[in-house]
Protein backbone atom coordinates (compact mmCIF):
# COMPACT_ATOMS: atom_id res chain seq x y z
CA UNK A 1 0.00 0.00 0.00
CA UNK A 2 1.16 3.33 -1.17
CA UNK A 3 1.00 5.51 2.00
CA UNK A 4 2.37 8.29 -0.04
CA UNK A 5 0.08 8.30 -2.25
CA UNK A 6 -3.01 8.31 0.19
CA UNK A 7 -1.31 11.64 2.43
CA UNK A 8 -1.27 13.36 -1.25
CA UNK A 9 -4.64 12.11 -1.62
CA UNK A 10 -5.67 13.83 2.04
CA UNK A 11 -3.91 16.82 1.19
CA UNK A 12 -5.89 17.12 -1.98
CA UNK A 13 -9.37 16.30 0.18
CA UNK A 14 -8.37 19.03 2.41
CA UNK A 15 -8.20 21.69 -0.07
CA UNK A 16 -11.55 20.26 -1.73
CA UNK A 17 -13.74 20.55 1.09
CA UNK A 18 -15.89 23.79 0.92
CA UNK A 19 -14.77 25.21 4.76
CA UNK A 20 -15.61 25.08 8.62
CA UNK A 21 -18.58 22.72 9.86
CA UNK A 22 -22.27 23.45 9.51
CA UNK A 23 -24.23 22.99 12.74
CA UNK A 24 -27.05 21.96 9.68
CA UNK A 25 -25.35 19.28 8.70
CA UNK A 26 -27.37 16.26 8.79
CA UNK A 27 -27.14 12.69 10.28
CA UNK A 28 -26.50 10.39 7.10
CA UNK A 29 -27.73 6.55 7.39
CA UNK A 30 -27.10 4.27 4.26
CA UNK A 31 -29.15 1.39 4.41
CA UNK A 32 -28.22 -1.54 1.38
CA UNK A 33 -29.59 -5.12 1.03
CA UNK A 34 -28.01 -7.99 -0.70
CA UNK A 35 -29.21 -8.64 -4.26
CA UNK A 36 -32.54 -7.59 -3.28
CA UNK A 37 -35.27 -7.62 -6.44
CA UNK A 38 -37.18 -4.95 -7.71
CA UNK A 39 -40.60 -6.52 -6.44
CA UNK A 40 -39.65 -8.18 -3.21
CA UNK A 41 -40.97 -5.18 -0.54
CA UNK A 42 -44.50 -4.89 -0.46
CA UNK A 43 -44.64 -1.33 -1.55
CA UNK A 44 -43.07 -1.97 -4.99
CA UNK A 45 -45.19 -4.90 -5.63
CA UNK A 46 -44.89 -8.45 -3.49
CA UNK A 47 -48.06 -10.21 -3.02
CA UNK A 48 -45.64 -12.76 -0.77
CA UNK A 49 -43.18 -10.59 1.39
CA UNK A 50 -44.38 -8.31 3.82
CA UNK A 51 -42.02 -5.59 4.47
CA UNK A 52 -44.04 -3.22 6.85
CA UNK A 53 -41.27 -0.67 8.17
CA UNK A 54 -40.02 0.00 4.89
CA UNK A 55 -43.45 0.45 3.30
CA UNK A 56 -43.85 3.00 5.76
CA UNK A 57 -40.35 4.56 5.09
CA UNK A 58 -41.25 5.08 1.54
CA UNK A 59 -44.10 7.05 2.61
CA UNK A 60 -42.46 9.28 4.99
CA UNK A 61 -40.40 10.45 1.83
CA UNK A 62 -39.31 10.20 -1.77
CA UNK A 63 -39.94 6.49 -3.56
CA UNK A 64 -37.76 5.68 -6.80
CA UNK A 65 -39.26 4.07 -9.25
CA UNK A 66 -35.79 4.05 -11.80
CA UNK A 67 -33.35 4.13 -8.97
CA UNK A 68 -30.23 1.71 -10.52
CA UNK A 69 -27.48 0.12 -8.28
CA UNK A 70 -23.69 0.97 -9.97
CA UNK A 71 -23.22 -2.28 -10.77
CA UNK A 72 -25.18 -5.34 -11.63
CA UNK A 73 -23.36 -7.44 -9.24
CA UNK A 74 -22.11 -6.22 -5.39
CA UNK A 75 -18.52 -5.65 -5.53
CA UNK A 76 -18.73 -3.42 -8.10
CA UNK A 77 -21.80 -1.85 -7.31
CA UNK A 78 -20.03 -0.80 -3.34
CA UNK A 79 -17.43 0.76 -5.25
CA UNK A 80 -19.19 3.00 -7.07
CA UNK A 81 -21.88 3.88 -4.63
CA UNK A 82 -18.75 5.09 -2.29
CA UNK A 83 -17.06 6.34 -5.12
CA UNK A 84 -19.54 8.19 -7.00
CA UNK A 85 -17.72 6.82 -10.31
CA UNK A 86 -18.42 3.67 -12.79
CA UNK A 87 -17.22 0.65 -11.15
CA UNK A 88 -15.38 0.09 -14.40
CA UNK A 89 -12.98 2.78 -14.16
CA UNK A 90 -12.01 2.29 -10.45
CA UNK A 91 -10.95 -1.21 -11.24
CA UNK A 92 -13.88 -2.88 -10.02
CA UNK A 93 -14.72 -5.49 -12.60
CA UNK A 94 -17.17 -7.66 -10.80
CA UNK A 95 -17.25 -9.35 -8.01
CA UNK A 96 -14.17 -9.74 -5.93
CA UNK A 97 -13.69 -13.31 -5.39
CA UNK A 98 -11.40 -15.05 -2.97
CA UNK A 99 -7.47 -14.21 -2.29
CA UNK A 100 -8.03 -11.81 -5.95
CA UNK A 101 -5.92 -8.93 -5.83
CA UNK A 102 -8.17 -6.64 -7.46
CA UNK A 103 -9.55 -4.03 -4.32
CA UNK A 104 -11.06 -0.87 -3.90
CA UNK A 105 -8.10 1.42 -3.97
CA UNK A 106 -6.82 3.55 -1.35
CA UNK A 107 -5.96 6.46 -4.25
CA UNK A 108 -9.89 6.45 -4.99
CA UNK A 109 -11.40 8.68 -2.78
CA UNK A 110 -14.89 7.85 -0.84
CA UNK A 111 -17.75 9.42 0.66
CA UNK A 112 -16.46 8.42 4.20
CA UNK A 113 -13.43 10.37 3.60
CA UNK A 114 -14.97 12.95 2.49
CA UNK A 115 -17.28 13.31 5.21
CA UNK A 116 -15.13 12.38 7.74
CA UNK A 117 -12.16 15.38 6.65
CA UNK A 118 -15.94 17.75 7.32
CA UNK A 119 -15.87 17.01 10.69
CA UNK A 120 -18.70 13.44 10.81
CA UNK A 121 -17.92 10.88 12.43
CA UNK A 122 -18.14 7.55 9.88
CA UNK A 123 -18.96 3.83 10.83
CA UNK A 124 -19.32 0.71 8.63
CA UNK A 125 -21.64 -2.51 9.56
CA UNK A 126 -22.30 -5.26 6.88
CA UNK A 127 -20.86 -6.77 4.13
CA UNK A 128 -18.01 -5.31 2.94
CA UNK A 129 -17.03 -6.99 -0.07
CA UNK A 130 -14.10 -4.42 -1.71
CA UNK A 131 -11.03 -6.69 -0.79
CA UNK A 132 -10.58 -10.40 -0.40
CA UNK A 133 -8.45 -10.10 2.91
CA UNK A 134 -10.05 -8.27 5.92
CA UNK A 135 -7.49 -9.43 8.48
CA UNK A 136 -3.98 -9.75 6.68
CA UNK A 137 -3.24 -6.55 6.70
CA UNK A 138 -2.11 -6.18 2.73
CA UNK A 139 -5.28 -5.00 1.15
CA UNK A 140 -6.99 -1.77 2.42
CA UNK A 141 -10.04 -2.57 4.78
CA UNK A 142 -12.62 0.04 5.62
CA UNK A 143 -10.60 2.00 7.52
CA UNK A 144 -8.37 3.25 4.90
CA UNK A 145 -11.41 4.27 3.49
CA UNK A 146 -12.46 6.60 5.78
CA UNK A 147 -14.59 4.72 8.56
CA UNK A 148 -13.29 5.41 11.88
CA UNK A 149 -15.23 1.64 13.00
CA UNK A 150 -16.05 -0.86 11.40
CA UNK A 151 -17.53 -4.34 11.35
CA UNK A 152 -17.31 -6.39 8.45
CA UNK A 153 -17.33 -9.90 6.17
CA UNK A 154 -15.22 -10.27 3.12
CA UNK A 155 -18.10 -11.36 1.35
CA UNK A 156 -21.16 -13.26 2.27
CA UNK A 157 -22.15 -14.34 5.91
CA UNK A 158 -21.31 -17.74 6.48
CA UNK A 159 -22.14 -20.44 6.90
CA UNK A 160 -25.39 -18.97 6.08
CA UNK A 161 -26.98 -15.52 8.10
CA UNK A 162 -27.87 -17.49 10.81
CA UNK A 163 -24.55 -17.68 13.14
CA UNK A 164 -22.65 -16.14 10.86
CA UNK A 165 -18.49 -16.87 11.85
CA UNK A 166 -16.82 -14.90 9.65
CA UNK A 167 -17.84 -11.16 11.42
CA UNK A 168 -14.33 -9.29 11.74
CA UNK A 169 -14.45 -5.70 13.65
CA UNK A 170 -11.80 -3.15 13.13
CA UNK A 171 -9.33 -5.90 11.87
CA UNK A 172 -10.09 -8.27 14.12
CA UNK A 173 -11.75 -11.56 13.31
CA UNK A 174 -14.70 -12.28 16.44
CA UNK A 175 -15.28 -15.91 15.72
CA UNK A 176 -19.19 -17.56 15.67
CA UNK A 177 -22.12 -15.28 16.08
CA UNK A 178 -25.30 -16.33 17.60
CA UNK A 179 -28.18 -14.37 15.85
CA UNK A 180 -29.11 -13.38 12.17
CA UNK A 181 -26.73 -11.52 10.09
CA UNK A 182 -29.42 -8.90 10.04
CA UNK A 183 -29.82 -8.74 13.60
CA UNK A 184 -26.41 -8.34 14.06
CA UNK A 185 -25.25 -5.75 11.82
CA UNK A 186 -28.53 -3.49 13.35
CA UNK A 187 -27.13 -4.26 16.79
CA UNK A 188 -23.71 -3.43 15.64
CA UNK A 189 -25.08 -0.23 14.46
CA UNK A 190 -26.92 0.96 17.09
CA UNK A 191 -24.16 0.09 19.69
CA UNK A 192 -21.93 2.50 18.22
CA UNK A 193 -24.70 5.20 17.68
CA UNK A 194 -24.63 4.49 21.34
CA UNK A 195 -20.82 3.91 22.84
CA UNK A 196 -18.54 4.60 20.35
CA UNK A 197 -19.44 8.37 18.46
CA UNK A 198 -18.69 11.34 19.26
CA UNK A 199 -21.87 12.62 19.62
CA UNK A 200 -21.45 16.39 19.38
CA UNK A 201 -20.64 15.79 15.69
CA UNK A 202 -23.02 14.50 13.00
CA UNK A 203 -22.70 10.51 11.72
CA UNK A 204 -22.43 8.70 8.51
CA UNK A 205 -23.43 5.28 9.19
CA UNK A 206 -23.04 2.44 6.63
CA UNK A 207 -25.53 -0.61 6.85
CA UNK A 208 -24.89 -3.42 4.60
CA UNK A 209 -26.99 -6.16 4.96
CA UNK A 210 -26.07 -9.61 3.72
CA UNK A 211 -29.81 -10.29 3.18
CA UNK A 212 -31.50 -11.71 1.12
CA UNK A 213 -28.21 -13.35 -0.92
CA UNK A 214 -28.04 -17.15 -0.91
CA UNK A 215 -27.41 -18.71 1.56
CA UNK A 216 -30.76 -17.80 2.70
CA UNK A 217 -31.71 -18.48 6.95
CA UNK A 218 -34.63 -16.70 8.73
CA UNK A 219 -35.93 -17.16 12.03
CA UNK A 220 -38.62 -19.94 11.74
CA UNK A 221 -42.29 -18.10 13.07
CA UNK A 222 -40.96 -16.13 9.84
CA UNK A 223 -40.17 -18.88 7.43
CA UNK A 224 -43.68 -20.69 8.71
CA UNK A 225 -45.91 -17.75 7.45
CA UNK A 226 -45.33 -19.00 4.01
CA UNK A 227 -45.08 -22.17 1.23
CA UNK A 228 -43.04 -23.44 -1.27
CA UNK A 229 -38.77 -23.22 -2.02
CA UNK A 230 -39.18 -19.73 -2.04
CA UNK A 231 -40.68 -19.54 1.90
CA UNK A 232 -36.74 -18.96 3.66
CA UNK A 233 -36.44 -16.05 0.75
CA UNK A 234 -39.52 -14.61 1.86
CA UNK A 235 -38.79 -14.41 5.50
CA UNK A 236 -35.33 -13.43 4.66
CA UNK A 237 -36.35 -10.14 3.52
CA UNK A 238 -39.48 -10.07 6.30
CA UNK A 239 -36.28 -10.59 9.10
CA UNK A 240 -34.15 -7.73 7.38
CA UNK A 241 -37.23 -5.25 7.28
CA UNK A 242 -37.81 -6.13 11.14
CA UNK A 243 -33.92 -5.30 11.97
CA UNK A 244 -34.25 -2.18 9.95
CA UNK A 245 -37.13 -1.25 12.01
CA UNK A 246 -34.86 -1.52 15.44
CA UNK A 247 -32.80 0.60 13.67
CA UNK A 248 -35.28 3.68 12.49
CA UNK A 249 -36.88 2.53 16.38
CA UNK A 250 -33.72 3.87 17.76
CA UNK A 251 -33.61 6.95 15.83
CA UNK A 252 -36.89 7.84 16.94
CA UNK A 253 -36.18 6.52 20.50
CA UNK A 254 -32.81 9.14 20.89
CA UNK A 255 -34.12 11.82 18.93
CA UNK A 256 -32.32 11.60 16.22
CA UNK A 257 -34.44 10.96 13.10
CA UNK A 258 -35.50 14.50 12.63
CA UNK A 259 -32.01 15.22 11.37
CA UNK A 260 -30.86 12.06 9.72
CA UNK A 261 -31.04 11.65 5.83
CA UNK A 262 -32.10 7.84 5.78
CA UNK A 263 -31.81 6.17 2.09
CA UNK A 264 -32.68 2.27 1.31
CA UNK A 265 -32.07 0.50 -1.58
CA UNK A 266 -30.05 -2.39 -2.86
CA UNK A 267 -26.71 -3.45 -4.24
CA UNK A 268 -28.23 -5.61 -7.57
CA UNK A 269 -31.10 -7.09 -8.70
CA UNK A 270 -32.08 -10.65 -7.28
CA UNK A 271 -31.09 -14.20 -8.12
CA UNK A 272 -34.50 -15.50 -7.94
CA UNK A 273 -36.71 -15.68 -10.68
CA UNK A 274 -39.86 -13.68 -9.66
CA UNK A 275 -38.09 -11.30 -7.41
CA UNK A 276 -37.17 -8.53 -10.03
CA UNK A 277 -41.13 -8.20 -11.19
CA UNK A 278 -41.53 -7.68 -15.00
CA UNK A 279 -38.35 -6.33 -15.56
CA UNK A 280 -35.54 -8.57 -17.44
CA UNK A 281 -33.36 -10.62 -16.74
CA UNK A 282 -31.81 -10.73 -13.15
CA UNK A 283 -28.36 -10.45 -10.99
CA UNK A 284 -25.33 -10.05 -13.21
CA UNK A 285 -27.00 -8.76 -16.50
CA UNK A 286 -27.23 -5.03 -17.13
CA UNK A 287 -30.96 -5.54 -18.38
CA UNK A 288 -33.25 -3.96 -15.87
CA UNK A 289 -33.92 -6.68 -13.59
CA UNK A 290 -30.37 -7.23 -12.61
CA UNK A 291 -29.38 -3.32 -12.36
CA UNK A 292 -33.27 -1.34 -10.88
CA UNK A 293 -33.51 -1.27 -7.30
CA UNK A 294 -36.44 -0.77 -5.50
CA UNK A 295 -35.33 2.60 -3.66
CA UNK A 296 -36.74 5.28 -0.83
CA UNK A 297 -35.20 8.46 1.12
CA UNK A 298 -36.46 9.94 3.98
CA UNK A 299 -35.12 13.82 4.76
CA UNK A 300 -37.67 15.55 6.76
CA UNK A 301 -37.43 19.05 6.61
CA UNK A 302 -36.15 18.54 2.75
CA UNK A 303 -37.86 15.66 1.01
CA UNK A 304 -41.98 15.34 1.15
CA UNK A 305 -43.92 12.53 3.10
CA UNK A 306 -45.49 10.35 -0.04
CA UNK A 307 -43.81 12.05 -2.60
CA UNK A 308 -42.32 10.04 -5.77
CA UNK A 309 -39.99 10.41 -9.13
CA UNK A 310 -39.61 8.16 -12.08
CA UNK A 311 -36.42 10.41 -12.93
CA UNK A 312 -33.36 8.18 -13.19
CA UNK A 313 -30.95 8.04 -10.81
CA UNK A 314 -28.25 5.86 -9.33
CA UNK A 315 -26.39 4.70 -6.67
CA UNK A 316 -22.96 6.71 -8.50
CA UNK A 317 -25.08 10.03 -7.64
CA UNK A 318 -24.95 8.78 -3.90
CA UNK A 319 -21.40 10.63 -3.39
CA UNK A 320 -22.25 14.02 -4.68
CA UNK A 321 -25.57 14.13 -2.93
CA UNK A 322 -24.31 13.43 0.32
CA UNK A 323 -21.80 15.86 -0.23
CA UNK A 324 -23.94 18.85 -1.27
CA UNK A 325 -25.54 18.16 1.69
CA UNK A 326 -23.00 18.31 4.05
CA UNK A 327 -21.58 21.22 2.24
CA UNK A 328 -18.61 19.82 0.40
CA UNK A 329 -17.47 19.74 -2.57
CA UNK A 330 -17.06 16.10 -4.30
CA UNK A 331 -13.17 15.17 -5.58
CA UNK A 332 -11.93 17.79 -8.27
CA UNK A 333 -8.68 15.87 -9.86
CA UNK A 334 -10.60 12.53 -11.55
CA UNK A 335 -13.64 12.12 -13.83
CA UNK A 336 -16.42 11.64 -11.74
CA UNK A 337 -19.94 10.31 -12.84
CA UNK A 338 -22.70 10.87 -10.82
CA UNK A 339 -24.50 13.66 -10.04
CA UNK A 340 -25.88 15.14 -6.60
CA UNK A 341 -30.13 14.31 -6.61
CA UNK A 342 -30.93 17.16 -3.97
CA UNK A 343 -32.36 19.42 -6.24
CA UNK A 344 -34.57 15.92 -7.17
CA UNK A 345 -35.31 15.15 -3.51
CA UNK A 346 -36.66 18.67 -3.14
CA UNK A 347 -39.00 18.67 -5.53
CA UNK A 348 -37.06 19.86 -8.75
CA UNK A 349 -35.26 18.75 -11.56
CA UNK A 350 -31.77 17.84 -11.68
CA UNK A 351 -29.25 18.01 -14.97
CA UNK A 352 -26.47 15.76 -15.94
CA UNK A 353 -23.64 15.71 -18.20
CA UNK A 354 -23.43 12.07 -19.20
CA UNK A 355 -25.91 9.19 -18.96
CA UNK A 356 -25.85 6.51 -16.58
CA UNK A 357 -23.90 3.93 -17.90
CA UNK A 358 -23.01 0.61 -17.02
CA UNK A 359 -20.22 -1.90 -18.30
CA UNK A 360 -19.97 -5.73 -16.92
CA UNK A 361 -17.84 -7.81 -19.24
CA UNK A 362 -18.98 -11.22 -17.60
CA UNK A 363 -22.50 -11.38 -19.37
CA UNK A 364 -24.28 -10.99 -22.82
CA UNK A 365 -24.90 -7.85 -23.37
CA UNK A 366 -22.04 -6.36 -21.69
CA UNK A 367 -23.15 -2.87 -22.23
CA UNK A 368 -26.02 -1.08 -21.09
CA UNK A 369 -27.04 3.12 -20.47
CA UNK A 370 -29.60 5.14 -19.55
CA UNK A 371 -30.55 8.15 -21.13
CA UNK A 372 -34.20 10.08 -20.24
CA UNK A 373 -36.84 7.70 -21.16
CA UNK A 374 -34.45 5.46 -23.28
CA UNK A 375 -31.84 2.31 -23.03
CA UNK A 376 -29.25 1.02 -25.08
CA UNK A 377 -27.69 -2.30 -24.02
CA UNK A 378 -24.21 -3.34 -26.58
CA UNK A 379 -22.72 -6.65 -27.08
CA UNK A 380 -19.11 -6.89 -26.82
CA UNK A 381 -16.76 -9.16 -29.99
CA UNK A 382 -14.89 -10.93 -28.79
CA UNK A 383 -17.56 -13.00 -26.78
CA UNK A 384 -17.17 -13.27 -23.02
CA UNK A 385 -14.46 -15.92 -21.67
CA UNK A 386 -15.55 -18.14 -19.60
CA UNK A 387 -15.01 -18.45 -16.26
CA UNK A 388 -17.19 -17.22 -12.88
CA UNK A 389 -14.53 -15.23 -11.17
CA UNK A 390 -11.88 -12.62 -12.07
CA UNK A 391 -8.92 -14.25 -14.03
CA UNK A 392 -6.10 -12.63 -15.54
CA UNK A 393 -7.65 -13.80 -19.43
CA UNK A 394 -10.86 -11.65 -18.33
CA UNK A 395 -8.42 -8.47 -18.06
CA UNK A 396 -6.94 -9.18 -21.87
CA UNK A 397 -10.50 -9.29 -23.06
CA UNK A 398 -11.39 -6.17 -21.00
CA UNK A 399 -9.05 -3.97 -23.31
CA UNK A 400 -9.64 -5.73 -26.34
CA UNK A 401 -12.92 -5.99 -27.01
CA UNK A 402 -15.18 -3.73 -28.32
CA UNK A 403 -19.02 -3.20 -28.96
CA UNK A 404 -20.14 -4.07 -32.41
CA UNK A 405 -24.28 -4.33 -32.12
CA UNK A 406 -26.54 -2.41 -30.17
CA UNK A 407 -30.37 -2.75 -29.33
CA UNK A 408 -32.73 0.19 -28.10
CA UNK A 409 -35.52 0.18 -26.10
CA UNK A 410 -38.03 3.14 -24.45
CA UNK A 411 -38.51 2.27 -20.53
CA UNK A 412 -41.15 4.41 -20.36
CA UNK A 413 -44.16 2.10 -22.32
CA UNK A 414 -41.78 -0.99 -22.09
CA UNK A 415 -39.87 -1.24 -18.66
CA UNK A 416 -39.67 -5.28 -19.37
CA UNK A 417 -37.74 -3.94 -22.64
CA UNK A 418 -39.68 -6.62 -24.82
CA UNK A 419 -39.97 -4.43 -27.85
CA UNK A 420 -36.35 -3.44 -29.55
CA UNK A 421 -36.57 0.11 -31.24
CA UNK A 422 -33.72 0.55 -33.06
CA UNK A 423 -35.28 0.38 -36.70
CA UNK A 424 -38.20 2.49 -35.94
CA UNK A 425 -35.72 5.31 -33.87
CA UNK A 426 -32.26 5.57 -35.93
CA UNK A 427 -31.49 8.17 -35.00
CA UNK A 428 -31.84 7.72 -31.40
CA UNK A 429 -30.26 4.45 -32.04
CA UNK A 430 -26.84 6.84 -33.96
CA UNK A 431 -26.85 9.04 -31.09
CA UNK A 432 -26.73 6.71 -28.39
CA UNK A 433 -24.35 3.88 -29.38
CA UNK A 434 -21.75 7.09 -30.12
CA UNK A 435 -22.15 8.04 -26.45
CA UNK A 436 -21.81 4.61 -25.35
CA UNK A 437 -18.57 3.55 -27.82
CA UNK A 438 -17.01 6.95 -26.49
CA UNK A 439 -18.05 6.18 -22.84
CA UNK A 440 -16.83 2.32 -22.86
CA UNK A 441 -13.36 3.60 -24.19
CA UNK A 442 -12.92 5.95 -21.60
CA UNK A 443 -13.81 4.00 -18.46
CA UNK A 444 -11.80 0.96 -20.10
CA UNK A 445 -8.69 3.64 -20.32
CA UNK A 446 -9.43 4.42 -16.62
CA UNK A 447 -9.41 1.34 -15.20
CA UNK A 448 -6.43 -0.33 -13.61
CA UNK A 449 -4.84 -3.36 -14.68
CA UNK A 450 -4.55 -6.39 -12.15
CA UNK A 451 -2.55 -9.39 -11.77
CA UNK A 452 0.25 -8.55 -14.21
CA UNK A 453 2.23 -5.25 -12.86
CA UNK A 454 -0.80 -4.88 -10.68
CA UNK A 455 -1.46 -0.82 -9.77
CA UNK A 456 -0.22 1.00 -7.09
CA UNK A 457 -2.69 1.73 -4.38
Amino acid sequence: MNYITRALAFIALTLTTSGTLSAKQPNILILMADDLGYSDLSCFGSENIKTPVLDKLSTQGMKFTDFYAAAPNCSPSRAGMLTGRFSSRVGMYSYVPPNSPMHLRVSEVTSAELLKQAGYETAHVGKWHLCSDLTGGTLPTPAEHGFDYWLGTENNALPSHADPVNFVRNGKAIGKQSGYSCDLVAKEAMYWLSNERDKTKPFFLNVWFHEPHARVAAPAELVARHQGKSAVYFACVENMDRAIGRLLDYLDDNHLADNTFVMFTSDNGSYRQGSNGNLRASKSFVWEGGIREPTMVRWPGHVKAGSQTSTPAGGVDVLPTLCEMAGITPPQDRRMDGVSLVSLLEGKEIKRTKPLVWFFYRTDPACAMRDGRWSLVGYLDPKVPKGHSFIPAHMKYLHESKLIRFELHDLVADPGQTNELSKKHPEVLKKLSQKMIELHAEIIEDGPVWFENPPVD
